[in-house]
């Protein structure tokens, strides 16, 4: 994955539109789980862009709401849904985690695991 492309999913993902019923948060806001290898998908993206924008002076402004939305709303999503009465795949709530934890590592330009 290049990243031109990493980034285009990972936008794609954070719409919370129904042009993609499949795009990862708008599943989480639907109360539905992830379609399987997703999130891994989502976490590869996030170190493809990680590695594309190492020590790079600036990120442009849509890449920084993609990722806040990312790191934010799944969070949120998952919490209120569970609250609901979802039961969501018992690793998801650690893969929100990673999926965030990717995303302070590309702002702080440094990546540590989860």
């Amino acid at each position: 994955m290049d990243y031109e492309t990493a980034r285009s999913f990972l936008i794609n993902q954070a719409r919370l539109t129904n042009a993609n019923q499949d795009a990862f948060l708008l599943r989480l806001k639907q109360g539905k789980p992830p379609i399987p290898g997703q999130v891994t998908s989502v976490l590869l993206a996030l170190k493809v862009v990680f590695e594309a924008l190492r020590a790079a002076p600036s990120i442009d402004r849509e890449l920084i709401y993609t990722l806040h939305i990312l790191a934010l709303e799944s969070r949120q999503q998952y919490e209120s849904q569970r609250k609901s009465g979802v039961v969501w795949p018992p690793l998801l709530d650690e893969d929100i985690t990673r999926i965030a934890t990717a995303v302070k590592n590309i702002f702080a330009d440094e990546w540590k695991s989860a």
